[in-house]
């Protein structure tokens, strides 16, 4: 039996004229942390509650461990959602608040008490029980909203931008203890978000979305390292994107000099993009045989300087730990390996 836990097979959804998603094929395994990233309006959202049912898609199917899923109701699917506004019950305190679905299923109060105990230390608030929701700082009630989902145990836990109100040393710290708590509950997390290093830390899929398509699904490191196209690279990350011409394989131009990289299977004299890094381009001393050009700005970043250099055809952003000055002359190469060449 296949282990995809849920599998979007062309699913495509509309309102009114706005195509939201086009052609959406993905499926997600159990116990894996997927993200959904993009930017605003790229329909990761939409794909959420597509899978909590708040939506039904306007053509396609979706299966739920090989059954129809968009037949269920939203209130009996084994899902549940973590929003940006955590929704806690201001009137009932911390333990209520996350014992509430548990009673509605008329559950017995010593298994609603266990089972609300252990929620409680999971998320390091065990002495917080008895404590108003309002009396808690942001990250706290995002705690509590996430224990309140993860309460029911559902085979889902859907996340929509839930760490976008924390500030940025907070927030990263819940970038840790959201994966460590997926990785210790077994349950298949489906995650959104639109920044970039948050997908990167803790994701063990990436899903990168761009007006209603997926422009590419892999895991950090892949996407990261090989990007599908320039979009993809210029949203992970920062990237060089120079206009190029593949002679053949393994030899580009660009800028109107020769390079030898290590892709093929490009039409001869075809245009394409080329993609550098800016931590991936060697800073030496001025050299005929290499381009070269002038420190135009040199920003401190704390790990790395950014320089800006300008070579006449192509302003390039180089990330280096060692600084040289404004109005420096200087060389740059790069490794065949760090050209990444794209279709156009």
């Amino acid at each position: 039996m296949s282990n995809h836990l849920i599998e979007f097979k062309n699913v495509y959804k509309q309102f009114d004229t706005t195509e939201a998603l086009q052609d959406i094929n993905l499926y997600i395994d159990s116990n894996e942390f997927l993200t959904l990233l993009g930017p605003s309006g790229c329909g990761k959202s939409t794909l959420l509650r597509l899978i909590a049912g708040f939506e039904d898609p306007t053509e396609g199917s979706i299966l739920f461990e090989g059954k129809d899923l968009i037949s269920i109701p939203p209130y009996k699917r084994p899902i549940n959602t973590v929003f940006q506004k955590y929704a806690l019950f201001p009137h009932m305190d911390v333990y209520e608040n996350i014992a509430f679905g548990l009673k509605i299923k008329k559950m017995d109060k010593k298994e609603i008490d266990k089972k609300v105990m252990r929620v409680l230390e999971l998320v390091n608030l065990k002495s917080f029980h008895d404590r108003s929701v309002d009396s808690l700082s942001g990250g706290q009630q995002q705690r509590i909203a996430i224990a309140r989902a993860i309460v029911n145990e559902p085979s889902v836990l859907l996340l929509d931008e839930p760490l976008a109100a924390l500030d940025l040393k907070l927030r990263q710290g819940m970038q840790i203890e959201l994966k460590n708590m997926q990785k210790e509950l077994g349950i298949t997390f489906v995650y959104v978000t639109h920044d970039q290093e948050e997908a990167l830390t803790m994701s063990d899929t990436i899903v990168v979305m761009k007006e209603g398509k997926i422009q590419q699904i892999g895991t950090p490191v892949d996407i990261y390292n090989e990007p599908k196209n320039a979009y993809v690279a210029n949203f992970i990350g920062e990237s060089n994107i120079i206009d190029g011409i593949m002679n053949e394989d393994f030899s580009v131009t660009f800028l109107g000099r020769n390079f030898e990289c290590v892709d093929k299977g490009f039409e001869l004299n075809e245009p394409v993009d080329v993609v550098i890094r800016p931590e991936d381009i060697i800073i030496s001393d001025e050299n005929p045989d290499i381009l070269n050009g002038i420190i135009e700005s040199v920003t401190f970043k704390g790990v790395h300087y950014e320089m800006i250099v300008n070579t006449g055809e192509y302003k390039w952003t180089i990330h280096n730990t060692i600084m040289r000055p404004e109005g420096s002359r200087v060389g740059i190469s790069v490794k065949p390996f760090d050209i990444h060449i794209m279709k156009k």
